[in-house]
């Protein structure tokens, strides 16, 4: 199954820039309620997905130099990255994205330049899975 079915594309999904501050970035999660969100580079390539973990971590790590008080100081791209959410080609098959989905919330979608383009979100994998293993029971009575 081609994967550009489940995509959530790119003017619909919350996303920060390298250059967003720490506030930005926090209020951006806030308002969507997201734990994590995708992080663009100036020219539309996917550069990492952040996390709150990612923010909290930063912020103890500064030893009281980074507050939310002040936050709007610090950019985002001076923030270590936990984890590294790996991003699909948008010709990629489903057996790269539901490995990916196993680990991560989301999975981000690129283009052949690497652009981000969206992303499939790991409750709609689970969902297509969930359909294709009760097609298989129904066969087997």
């Amino acid at each position: 199954m081609n994967i550009a079915f489940f995509l959530l594309p790119k003017q619909e999904v919350a996303f920060v820039t390298l250059d967003s501050t720490l506030r930005q970035t926090l209020e951006r999660m806030e308002h969507h309620r997201y734990t994590a969100i995708p992080i663009l580079s100036s020219n539309g390539e996917y550069a990492g997905t952040v996390t709150e973990g990612d923010l909290l971590w930063y912020m103890k790590d500064s030893h009281g130099k980074v507050t939310f008080d002040n936050a709007s100081k610090f950019l985002l791209k001076d923030v270590p990255m936990r984890m590294n959410n790996k991003p699909v080609s948008i010709d990629a098959d489903m057996e790269d994205l539901i490995n990916l989905a196993k680990i991560q919330n989301f999975v981000p979608v690129v283009d052949d330049m690497n652009r981000f383009i969206g992303i499939v979100r790991r409750s709609q994998i689970i969902g297509y899975c969930e359909k294709f293993v009760s097609r298989q029971s129904l066969e087997s009575l």
